[in-house]
């Protein structure tokens, strides 16, 4: 059963920064080729650090000058400022740091048994509730993610070993789950951009609500590609954050927790490899 067609590719080759439009791409088992191949540690906490934490980190954006391995390859930064380095530029971790307000360093992917380097860091708050409260951008009153849902690694680790992934490697997200947000938030900017999905499919315009939560569970053939729907997505501090022309805005978070269980997108693993074009159709497997 077709569920609509690819309306946009997204990849991001540094971890929080802005990422870069695809016509096309091949699905590997790992995830997009270059996808979060880099990420910037905190020199401050010892540890990988996203926009969770360094919100400055989403007015940068990330590309690849020529079609990266599945490992990465030489990304070009552009900085909040509109000047450009290169992650191979010996300069790249003092202009961050000074981009960023503070001190960061730049790193490739690691190999999976570098356990120290993907291990948590001591939480900013010493108390566990407001430390998930500050990550999820959540008040006194409205309830914490269930976080049993996410692979348990991601409990002890920043990201699953061997990946800067947050929990899975790919994040799905229709074009009716962004109508029915801006519905819900008349007031508020809602763009694809706040989400960073790998792939925006547009599903037929009369279809309503947040049809991808529909998915979990099932499988998805998107070219000739095929996806296992994992999760739903909860959301975090990071849809709130101002960058580009886009205002910082709490009230996003206030509506996602009020109308879709702090829930927008989905995640998915890639059951078999494959290509996938802009265009293609989306297919409901079973």
């Amino acid at each position: 059963m077709s569920e609509g067609h690819v309306a946009q590719i997204w990849r991001y080759p540094v971890k929080s920064m802005g990422g870069e439009r695809l016509d096309a791409v091949q699905v590997r088992t790992g995830g997009l080729p270059g996808d979060r191949a880099w990420a910037v540690r905190d020199e401050e906490r010892g540890r990988i650090r996203g926009a969770k934490k360094i919100p400055r980190l989403m007015r940068c954006k990330a590309r690849y000058p020529l079609s990266p391995t599945q490992g990465g390859g030489l990304a070009e930064i552009t900085l909040p400022d509109g000047s450009r380095l290169t992650t191979h530029d010996p300069s790249a971790a003092r202009r961050l740091s000074e981009a960023l307000g503070r001190e960061v360093t730049l790193w490739p992917l690691e190999p999976a048994d570098r356990l120290e380097h993907y291990r948590r860091g001591a939480p900013t708050h010493p108390d566990v509730a407001l430390e998930l409260r500050s990550i999820f951008g959540l008040l006194p009153h409205e309830p914490l993610p269930d976080l049993s849902v996410f692979p348990r690694e991601v409990l002890e680790f920043e990201t699953p070993p061997g990946t800067y992934f947050d929990a899975f490697p790919l994040l799905l997200l229709t074009d009716a789950s962004l109508r029915a947000l801006q519905e819900r938030a008349p007031k508020s900017v809602i763009d694809v951009r706040r989400f960073r999905p790998n792939f925006l499919i547009a599903v037929p315009p009369q279809t309503e609500g947040f049809v991808e939560l529909a998915w979990l569970g099932r499988k998805l053939r998107i070219g000739s590609a095929r996806l296992e729907v994992t999760i739903a997505c909860p959301r975090c501090v990071m849809t709130t954050h101002g960058f580009d022309d886009l205002p910082q805005d709490a009230s996003i978070m206030r509506t996602l927790v009020r109308e879709a269980a702090q829930k927008l997108g989905v995640y998915a693993r890639i059951a078999e490899p494959g290509e996938v074009a802009v265009g293609d159709t989306v297919e409901l497997l079973d």
